[in-house]
């Protein structure tokens, strides 16, 4: 398999440092709030990553973190009126709601920024015995002068990038682009003791730890947002080499930006959309084949025809396996189906290349094609059934395609339904979000149509 080294600015051949084994590291959300749309692309590509490693019998240590110490969730936390660890809680629980709907299994494990503030304090202990950091009045700096090759992953000379950044002035730094390991406590805001005084860790820091601590000093992949490259990521590399003595990271991938009606998504423009609020209107698995339908590097562009249209043909692939279905039991006899291997094969060469998941999905639908073809003609009742499995040896890497299970809802998603109507009856307008939330949590999506309630079974 061959991935998009952003570092070297190629394709690589995924050589593991331990044969059979990759380990990843995902860069997770700030939770401060519900997930928007653009996070949602990192979450579900690279799981697919995951999976696809896991379909080629790797065994992965897949990492992905949450922020949950962070300006954003200080001051969210405190215009509502809680501590800051129970916001970030109810924003991380939320993840895992948005995360699941969308079929995304959890991660190895999920470390927070705030569980590991020791080997946070250690680091940037070691950065300072090392000459690669300094103190100034209870701050702590990294000297990105140090590191010859800062800039090589965003392939800007130091320079260059210092004169495109925003940089806050402070004469306290050696350096404009010297940036923060620890920070000074604030008043009224969450700190912790150090040797510098009390204070929280930079953004930057927490990952390089976290990472550190469960991966190893060198990795074999990580991945995140393009967004992320400068300065979060180029700071990782910085500080963790100067710590560590090695190379942090063998392949690095960043996932193309997702465009709102073809502009940037931004909050000042009001192109803004939780994933929440789009998967309550088209469900989640929608959003899910819209971001595997395209490469992972390439910038996609939402819109609502975009939905629909992913919606459309996710219904066609699971109508497809419905009557195959059936076909397979009310078939006629004969032989089964012959020519797997040749979509094996070209489905595996499309994502062994930088992982393709658009010609992946290609040769899905032109399975779906050929298969719906035969069984109009008549194929065996065999042959459906060969087909079925093979198409969900596929979909272990897409996750599209409900699992097979008996018809009907159990007793208790009806009544949790029966409890969101009444709630929606009554106004109760909590109480009904909490019920639909919950009940997306299990895979059941809520359409409030002209027509009447819908049910949407995305199990």
């Amino acid at each position: 398999m061959k991935l998009y080294n952003s570092m070297t600015r190629q394709k690589e051949e995924l050589q593991p440092l331990v044969a059979g084994k990759v380990s990843m590291y995902v860069c997770g959300p700030t939770v401060y709030n519900y997930i928007h749309v653009g996070n949602a692309r990192p979450v579900i590509v690279f799981d697919a990553l995951r999976r696809y490693l896991e379909y080629r019998d790797m065994d992965v240590t897949y990492v992905q973190n949450f922020t949950d110490v962070d300006d954003k969730i200080i001051r969210d936390a405190a215009v509502a009126g809680v501590p800051f660890r129970a916001y970030a809680e109810r924003f991380i629980a939320e993840y895992f709601t948005d995360a699941r709907g969308l079929g995304v299994r959890d991660a190895t494990v999920h470390p927070k920024a705030t569980e590991h503030m020791d080997g946070i304090i250690e680091m940037v202990q070691d950065l300072i015995a090392k000459g690669f950091a300094y103190e100034a009045e209870g701050d702590v700096y990294f000297r990105t002068k140090t590191c010859a090759h800062y800039g090589a992953l965003s392939h800007q000379p130091l320079e260059d990038l210092e004169a495109g950044a925003r940089i806050d002035v402070d004469a306290r730094k050696e350096h404009a682009m010297d940036f923060a390991l620890w920070k000074a406590a604030k008043p009224g805001e969450p700190a912790w003791a150090s040797p510098w005084g009390d204070g929280r860790p930079g953004w930057h820091i927490e990952c390089s730890v976290m990472s550190n601590h469960y991966l190893g000093k060198t990795m074999d992949i990580h991945c995140g947002g393009q967004d992320l490259c400068f300065p979060h990521h180029e700071n990782e590399i910085a500080q963790s080499e100067a710590a560590n003595g090695q190379k942090f990271v063998n392949i690095w991938l960043h996932n193309g930006f997702l465009n709102i009606d073809n502009e940037k998504m931004s909050k000042s423009k009001g192109n803004f959309f939780t994933l929440r609020e789009v998967a309550n209107v088209y469900g989640y698995l929608p959003v899910r084949f819209f971001m595997l339908s395209a490469h992972y590097r390439s910038p996609i562009n939402y819109s609502q025809e975009s939905l629909e249209q992913s919606a459309a043909a996710l219904e066609r692939l699971k109508t497809a396996v419905e009557n195959w279905r059936h076909h397979a039991k009310t078939g006629p006899e004969g032989a089964g189906m012959s020519g797997q291997a040749a979509y094996q094969q070209r489905f595996n060469a499309a994502m062994d290349d930088d992982f393709n998941t658009a010609g992946a999905m290609g040769v899905v639908f032109e399975l779906v094609r050929d298969v719906n073809t035969a069984v109009a003609e008549g194929a065996s009742a065999a042959f459906a059934a060969d087909a079925i499995a093979l198409l969900e040896d596929f979909d272990r890497i897409f996750g599209l395609l409900p699992e097979q299970k008996e018809a009907g809802l159990s007793p208790e998603i009806e009544a949790l339904i029966e409890l969101r109507q009444a709630a929606r009856a009554a106004k109760n307008w909590a109480e009904s979000d909490r019920t639909r939330d919950e009940l997306a949590a299990l895979g059941i999506t809520l359409k409030d149509t002209p027509q009447g309630l819908q049910v949407i079974d995305n199990r």
